[in-house]
This record gives C-alpha cells, structure tokens and sequence, in this order.
C-alpha cells in the first residue's frame, strides 16, 4: 500500500512519516521509504547518523538509470530521454515490487533500521535559480507509477510541505494520505487547501493530530477538521529524545501514540486497491501533460486497456 504523509511546514510530518515506517518495521512488515521533501530529513529522522543521511544516492541523480530500467522493451517508449515523469507503464515496461532486487535498488536505495530507503535528493549550486523541486521528485513519481506493491507490502513517502505537491501528479499515486495538523489555524489553512485540491482527483485523505497538548486541542482538530480526523499525537518524550539523536525502540513509544499508529495501519488496510483505476489516472496526467507542452509523440507512450499488476507467485 502507497502512503503519503503532507501538511504544513513544521507540523511534523517527516516525524510521523518515521514514526509509521518504523512501526510497519517494528511488525516485520517490508517497507520502502522515500523522501520528497525538499528538506530531505527522513532518513534521520529513522536513525542514520547525518553524515550517512548526507552520502546516500538519490533518485534525482539516477533518474536516466530509472528510465532506461523501467521502459524495458516497451515498444512505445523508444527511449529513456523520451520518458518523463508521468510516463505510465505499459506491455514490455518492467514493474517493480518493494521487495525486490535489481539495478535502480542497487543504485538508488539502502537500508536504514529495517527499512529500504530512497531519497530524491536535495538541491544542488548548480540547481540554485535554475531548477524547481519537482526535477528531483518527477524521478519518485516514476518509480510509483511502475510500483506493484501488495497487501502487506507498503511505501512511505515524506512529501513537500504544503500544497506544493500539486505541481506534479505525485500527489494522486497514493492509498492514503495523511495529512499531519497541529491544533492552529494555519495548519488548517494547509489542511482546506489540500482538501480543496484534492476533491476532483479521488485523493483519500486522514487527517492525524500532532503536538497535541490538551482536550481543547482536541475539541479544536475535531471542529475544524471533522470526521477526517482519525487520530493524534500527544507531547512524546520519544520524538523529542530522536530528535536530540538518541532514536528508542518504537515499541517504547508512549502507548496513546502507539495506538495511533495503530489506527493509521488500519486505516490504510482497510482500503481496496483498485489497480485498473490507478493506471486510469496515471493516464489522464500522463495526456493533461502532453497536451499541455509535449505532443502527440509523449500521448503515443499510452498503451491502451493495460493495467499493471504484480508477477504471480511460483
């Protein structure tokens, strides 16, 4: 299952982005993290030490390798510099699971506490003034749009803060999304601009409470937010002490939080894939794009009736 954590900027969303990979860890689960957020501060946040997080290899940087391994022998994609960041798979792209091994894992990914992580990557100098942020992001949207992932398998994505992220289709690629709110008016702001965005696109979106204090933070989430609100986290001594780089087992966590993230598993097990409309709106974006700047030649990259699924078990 596809999970993508937003909100506004300093809500907390990288710590709960690594509050869940580390509790789907915790419960043997196989999990892909990816950082997308411009900040690029996951992989600490699940324990690497700053100078590991700074030397791991990012998506941005391989994205040629990506395109070349995902096309395959697709007989519409002639090349990889004729791939872009919405290019859906079609008969003869390779698909890839969580799980697996092969070029772009060997190149793009490690493992940090348990969990296979990946990182877009952070701006460069020669980026500065030249470059947006979705040029590093487009290559993680690439890889969603070729991800077969099943029940019991589940990709965490730290996303951009704000509604930034509906610059790109990365924000329809998801199962669920959570939106982390603190108990303020302008983490609401965030969360009624996401909501407003989100509606036309079919984007399933809970809200989770952070920095949680009070029954009047409480009664305050509930009212602003209503039944979106499926959860939240109260003060943790956990967070702050991973924070001060001293990272506690997750099932030390104080048990209400615990439970939340509970809840956020069952939230997200509770949903039903349907894979036929996921590539259906892989698709459209796919077109939206090729009539908006790329031609015909980009809408020929659909291949008609495919949907994508996982390779069958031996």
């Amino acid at each position: 299952m596809k999970v993508a954590f937003v909100g506004k900027g300093g809500s907390g969303k990288t710590t709960l982005s690594g509050l869940f990979t580390s509790y789907l860890v915790g419960s043997d689960a196989p999990v892909l993290a990816i950082d997308a957020d411009i900040n690029q501060h996951l992989a600490v946040a699940l324990g690497a030490a700053p100078d590991e997080a700074d030397a791991l290899p990012t998506l941005g940087d391989n994205a040629v390798l990506i395109k070349d391994y995902l096309r395959g022998d697709n007989p519409r994609i002639p090349s990889a510099e004729s791939m872009i960041k919405t290019t859906p798979p079609g008969r003869g792209s390779r698909l890839m699971t969580p799980r697996e091994d092969n070029p772009v894992t060997d190149a793009c990914m490690r493992e940090i506490a348990g969990a296979r992580v990946a990182v877009t990557g952070r701006f460069t100098d020669d980026d500065l003034g030249v470059a947006c942020y979705h040029s590093k992001t487009g290559a993680a949207e690439l890889l969603l749009n070729h991800l077969v992932d099943e029940a019991g398998e589940y990709v965490v994505v730290d996303m951009t803060a704000g509604a930034d992220a509906f610059a790109s289709g990365l924000f329809t690629r998801f199962d669920v999304t959570f939106l982390v709110c603190e108990p303020t008016m302008r983490s609401v702001g965030v969360y009624r601009q996401y909501t407003a965005y989100a509606r036309d696109f079919g984007v399933r979106l809970a809200v989770v409470g952070n920095k949680v204090a009070d029954d009047e933070d409480v009664e305050f989430l509930r009212e602003e937010v209503g039944e979106d609100l499926v959860g939240w986290l109260s003060t943790s001594r956990h967070v702050r002490a991973a924070e001060r780089g001293r990272h506690r087992p997750i099932d030390e966590l104080e048990p209400a939080n615990l439970a939340v993230l509970d809840t956020m598993r069952s939230t997200v097990d509770a949903v039903e894939r349907d894979r036929a409309a996921y590539q259906a709106q892989a698709v459209e974006l796919h077109l939206r794009n090729a009539e908006a700047w790329a031609g015909s030649a980009l809408a020929d990259q659909v291949d008609p009736d495919f949907v994508p699924a996982p390779p069958a078990r031996v």
